[in-house]
């Protein structure tokens, strides 16, 4: 009773076979794979732009504020 036979899973198949069509259900796949794609691209851009908004320094230029705490001590 807790879980399903096969037969039950036939059923569904079937029952989802004649609400979508057999030309609908690759069609929905595609679309969920594009968003997907999608996504990831998005957070691909995310990334770079993150990467883009970090501030590299070369070790001979001093960081700003540092002249003021070296003359305070």
């Amino acid at each position: 009773m807790g879980s399903f036979s096969i037969w039950h899973w036939l059923i569904v198949l079937v029952v989802i076979l004649l609400l979508f069509g057999r030309g609908k259900i690759p069609e929905l796949m595609g679309d969920m794979a594009k968003g997907i794609k999608s996504f990831k691209k998005g957070m691909a851009e995310d990334d770079d732009a993150q990467a883009a908004k970090t501030v590299e320094h070369k070790a001979d230029e001093p960081v700003k504020g540092a002249k003021e705490k070296a003359s305070k001590s």
